[in-house]
């Protein structure tokens, strides 16, 4: 049995045997090939961080740069402290209200703690990745497909706040989540889905047509009452301004016949002075005779001034009684009786001619 087991294995060796190579196998070669070349130091690249240990335990937390890594001794563990993201694509799931829905989206993530994420889980990127799917299926279930379509961004701060409290042990940040997809799986969930959009936005136009009409009603309403008030603003000023004309008016009048009075007083007092001057009156005040005769005086001009404008009317007719040369007494006419009289009787000789 064991010389048959030799055989086998010098055969095996011969056939992996490469001609020329000085009896040396492809095995042999191969591992020489990928055995990993070792060395006595390990770079830590610029927003990383490294933990190394000595035989699997002591961790120690290394810095960018050159640090030493004994073959053998040492195992180095390199953790990316920057931003990163996994996208998670066509996850199928269903809303508040049972729709099938097809989504995708990007979950953004950073690492805080480099010792928790190597230590305290087993591929935090891995467990991170299937944490955002879980939490997407999960939240989706929460939101009506309404609510979602509106506004994304109250299911996105949704799924940042669930996935950054279940990542936060392993030292690992959320910082974002973002939906980049979103959509009905299948086409006759889409095309109800559209009819009933499109009679929502029916109803919508119509409540807008509604209310539009309400609001017109309400400015012909609130027009007619701004012109009624301002047609009574108006009239009250038009009789506020009339009185204030008439009461304005009526002072004028007033101080206007104050001033003729005024006026005719001293007529009246320079008359009578002329008269007593004349009468040779010794007495050092004028009576009330002379003032009497001023007086009338005054009014035997104003009626002979009247009599002259009616003389030199158009319409009127003057007659003198008695010879021109003589020393006959003229007598004056009062010419209204006359106009009364020749009124009356063009008034006849009309009504006649009409009958």
């Amino acid at each position: 049995m064991s010389s048959a087991l030799r055989q086998v294995s010098k055969n095996t060796a011969a056939q992996l045997t490469v001609p020329g190579g000085g009896g040396r196998g492809v095995i042999g070669s191969l591992l020489r090939v990928q055995a990993p070349k070792r060395t006595l130091f390990t770079i830590i690249h610029q927003g990383h961080e490294g933990w190394r240990l000595s035989l699997g335990r002591n961790p120690v937390k290394l810095e960018p740069g050159l640090q030493i890594a004994l073959p053998l001794y040492h195992t180095i563990q390199e953790i990316d402290l920057r931003e990163t993201s996994v996208n998670i694509l066509d996850l199928t799931g269903f809303t508040m209200d049972n729709v099938p829905v097809s989504l995708s989206g990007s979950l953004f993530y950073r690492v805080k703690n480099s010792y928790d994420a190597c230590f305290s889980v087993h591929g935090f990127r891995s467990n991170v990745e299937k944490i955002g799917t879980s939490a997407m299926r999960s939240v989706i279930g929460h939101f009506a497909y309404d609510e979602v379509i509106g506004d994304r961004n109250k299911i996105n701060q949704k799924l940042h706040e669930v996935i950054g409290k279940s990542i936060e042990k392993w030292g690992v940040e959320c910082t974002r989540f973002e939906i980049q997809a979103f959509k009905p799986s299948n086409r006759e969930v889409e095309r109800q889905l559209e009819l009933q959009m499109e009679a929502e936005r029916n109803r919508r136009k119509q409540l807008l047509d509604t209310q539009a009409q309400v609001n017109v009603a309400e400015g012909m309403k609130q027009k007619a009452i701004l012109a009624s008030e301002g047609a009574f603003q108006a009239q009250l000023n038009e009789a506020a301004g009339e009185k204030q004309r008439k009461i304005l008016e009526s002072e004028g009048n007033l101080e206007a016949a104050r001033n003729e009075g005024r006026a005719l007083a001293e007529q009246i007092e320079i008359i009578a002075g002329a008269l007593a001057a004349v009468q040779g009156s010794s007495k050092p005040s004028v009576s009330e005779t002379y003032r009497v005769r001023a007086l009338d005086a005054l009014i035997e001009l104003k009626r002979l001034e009247r009599l002259q404008a009616i003389a030199k009317g158009s319409g009127n007719s003057t007659y003198f009684f008695g010879e021109a040369g003589g020393d006959s007494t003229a007598y004056q006419v009062d010419n209204s009786e006359k106009w009364k009289k020749n009124l009356v009787d063009r008034a006849l000789h009309s009504q006649a001619a009409s009958q």
